[in-house]
């Protein structure tokens, strides 16, 4: 039997997944922006053998015709937000062995900065950190924001080639492992293992040394989500871990095509990633218990959310087309993931299974025993290696699920919760070093000088 790996998803504001259940009497992340919130997730997370704790984020927000309807300030649907970096930093020193993965964008974010910034948090981690690659999804509000231009959808792909191909140069490339020696009778560095940064892509250029020295990974872990083609097509060149979602069809045809990527950029399809499935649950003693306090949970949202979330996420209105249009029929520049996972289904449909869920799958609603066989059959029948927790209301659905729902998944897929490496990619790949394998893209940065190669 396969050993799976789990998540928790969060995110650092009231609601998240585009649905608005901070109204919720259990629901504490209403105090997002309270560090004793965070340090209590983390904690959590870290007591129940959880293996990252996952950190969401986007730059834009909700409009509608140029428009940001009223319903989104009054729900917190998207906005106010912090700074999931801030977040990660902020629980260093209360974790010892969780992963910290945290969302960055490579059409806001600068480059250089952003490389020093994942570095620092990967030394003071002492190798914990994951780097959650978007092209954002948010794009059209998020570009207005910082002053840029639109970027169609396939592009921004192109131009996260160009900042990640950028990053490798100055996680791997400017400073060698061993550059620093810090001896006190001699050098602090050796300057013959500090290299100049020369980088002139099509979105980005760089010339120069970089900010900070080799982290214990070099690379921190890639995690990656796209299931338009071509971010299928990136997530096969570059992903360590990829999340999919969906029913258990749609989730094994993302993860054969995923794995074929692999192969196809000279990876090995099972060993250099792993598949992640988004999922979500209520449990309760009894399938009535359970669904009482799913229904408890939706109650709480109001009716009119739905459309606003979803322009947030794709640019479309639903609420302009007759109820009964396939999805099929729309066109967006924003994230076609929300606008492709559905299909053939119509707009109607969508608006219903959007005000419970969000992009939140639809969660798995009965006994611990009944959710273990359904995540069970899900990872054989898909080739999955592990889940994300998404919760409906926190922390009691991560407290439901590391308590009533992780034993009964262990004692199946023999995940040991005290036996782990201190490094996120051993941990998550099984590698026997915590850099980046041979076969993985961002090596050729690397300076190739050393007698045992690194991912030996």
């Amino acid at each position: 039997m396969k050993q799976l790996l789990f998540g928790v998803f969060e995110n650092a504001q009231s609601n998240d997944s585009g649905t608005a259940t901070w109204r919720h009497e259990d629901n504490q992340r209403i105090d997002f922006d309270s560090l004793d919130y965070w340090i209590k997730i983390a904690k959590i997370c870290e007591a129940g053998g959880v293996d990252w704790l996952f950190l969401a984020d986007a730059w834009g927000w909700s409009e509608i015709d140029g428009v940001r309807p009223d319903i989104c300030d009054e729900e917190a649907l998207d906005l106010p937000r912090l700074d999931p970096a801030i977040v990660v930093a902020s629980l260093l020193q209360c974790t010892n062995r969780l992963g910290l993965v945290l969302t960055g964008s490579t059409l806001v974010e600068a480059p250089y900065s952003f490389a020093r910034r994942m570095a620092t948090l990967d030394h003071l981690s002492k190798g914990r950190i994951g780097w959650n690659v978007v092209t954002t999804g948010t794009a059209e509000t998020a570009t207005a924001a910082f002053g840029k231009v639109m970027v169609k959808h396939d592009q921004r792909y192109e131009m996260a080639e160009d900042f990640i191909e950028l990053t490798y140069k100055l996680f791997e490339g400017a400073w060698e492992p061993d550059a620093v020696e810090r001896d006190r009778s001699g050098r602090y560095s050796d300057p013959q293992k500090v290299h100049r940064i020369l980088h002139y892509g099509p979105y980005f250029k760089c010339e120069g040394y970089g900010n900070s020295h080799y982290s214990p990974q070099g690379t921190p872990v890639i995690f990656q989500a796209g299931s338009s083609p071509r971010g299928i097509q990136f997530a096969g060149k570059h992903g360590e871990c990829i999340f999919v979602a969906g029913d258990t069809s749609f989730v094994s045809k993302q993860t054969n095509k995923i794995r074929k990527e692999a192969a196809l950029n000279g990876r090995d399809p099972q060993s250099d990633i792993k598949v992640i499935c988004a999922f979500s649950c209520v449990v309760g003693d009894t399938e009535f218990e359970a669904q009482e306090k799913h229904n408890t949970i939706l109650k709480t949202q109001r009716c009119n959310v739905a459309a606003a979330s979803y322009a947030m996420f794709t640019g479309l209105d639903l609420s302009k087309y007759d109820r009964k249009t396939k999805m099929s029929d729309l066109e967006t520049e924003m994230s076609k993931t929300q606008v492709l996972r559905f299909g053939e289904v119509s707009i109607g449909e969508v608006l219903d299974n959007w005000h419970e869920n969000g992009v939140r799958p639809k969660p798995i609603v009965g006994t611990a025993d009944q959710i273990s066989d359904v995540m069970s059959q899900m990872a054989r029948e898909a080739d999955l290696d592990g889940f994300m927790f998404t919760p409906m209301s926190q922390p009691s659905s991560t407290i439901d699920f590391i308590d009533k729902i992780l034993p009964i998944m262990r004692s199946r897929h023999v995940n040991k919760k005290n036996v782990c490496d201190q490094f996120l990619r051993q941990r998550l790949l099984g590698t026997k070093t915590p850099y980046l394998s041979a076969s993985h893209p961002g090596v050729k940065y690397r300076v190739q000088r050393h007698k045992k190669p690194l991912n030996s």
